[in-house]
């Protein structure tokens, strides 16, 4: 290889990585936890703003011109903003956003199909484009329900260790849900985003039980339900709090664990498949192939 060929390699991948770097560490540096308090204090600010709780249930102008997509049934369009804030897309818009797509993707996929193939040939991959996107965005809220479970289950053991941390250094439980809230911002921030409605809610006056039970409706994780049932004998009772969340992170972290080690004795059984569909035919032909060659020309 030509020593100039050699420098100018050099120069590019030096060159790429100091702009990736740099860009890394800008993003990093203005969402870190430090940037952020010190962007709260040194901001200058008027008048204390009040607290609002339902900041997403304010739909844009734009947004609202598609209202009248949303399902007329006020049980119908509780029962979509459950689906959609189980899957962390919480408020007025996401519904709008979520209502608008189901009924314009069918049409659009449909349309675009009769057209691109014409009217005869196209008919019935149009009517099946169509089945398919109306199919789609429930799919995919399906999809995004179970990530977003799953993510809230991985992490709350961890979020339950950062809130005893803090009880134990003397805070209250409000004041630990709301520094868990803005310390795993960036580790966790499913977990961040749920402790920080909480949290605001508690701050504008809702009940602590309230807050907590429409934490466990929220989510819809099985694990969140046994924290806020925790929460509230513990709230009731009088007992002591940072125990009882002891116990029950490392309850969590033990379903955790088994979880992980279920996923794992599964494999095997999953690889069964690929090995099937893609190793064996290769080894077929491999195998079967030149036997197949010599058998025909000793035949023809």
């Amino acid at each position: 290889m030509p020593i100039s060929l050699l420098i100018t390699l050099l120069a590019v991948f030096a060159s790429v990585a100091v702009v990736s770097g740099s860009v890394a560490s800008l993003a990093l540096a203005r969402t870190s936890p430090e940037r952020r308090r010190l962007r709260n204090f040194t901001t200058p600010r008027a008048a204390a703003a009040p607290i609002n709780v339902q900041v997403a249930d304010a739909p844009s102008p734009t947004l609202k011109r598609f209202s009248d997509m949303l399902p007329t049934s006020p049980t119908d369009l509780s029962r979509l903003r459950r689906r959609l804030a189980a899957a962390g897309y919480e408020g007025y818009s996401a519904a709008v956003v979520y209502s608008a797509v189901r009924l314009a993707l069918p049409v659009v996929l449909g349309i675009t199909t009769v057209l691109a193939l014409g009217f005869t040939d196209g008919l019935v991959l149009g009517l099946t484009s169509a089945a398919l996107g109306f199919v789609m965005p429930d799919l995919w809220l399906s999809q995004k329900t179970l990530k977003h479970k799953k993510a809230i289950q991985d992490g709350l053991p961890d979020a339950l260790d950062l809130i005893i941390v803090c009880i134990e250094a003397g805070s209250s439980l409000d004041q630990a849900i709301l520094k868990a809230s803005n310390e795993l911002e960036i580790a966790l921030p499913v977990i961040a985003r749920q402790l920080g409605t909480l949290s605001s809610q508690i701050r504008a006056g809702k009940p602590r039980l309230e807050a907590f039970q429409d934490l466990a409706k929220r989510t819809g994780v099985d694990d969140v339900r046994s924290l806020v049932a925790l929460l509230i004998q513990t709230d009731r009772f009088g007992t002591s709090i940072a125990q009882g969340l002891r116990t029950h992170a490392e309850t969590l972290r033990t379903k955790r664990r088994q979880r992980a080690e279920e996923r794992a004795g599964k494999i095997g059984v999953k690889l069964v498949f690929p090995l099937v569909l893609c190793l064996m035919p290769a080894l077929y032909v491999v195998c079967l192939g030149p036997v197949a060659v010599a058998f025909y020309r000793n035949l023809f």
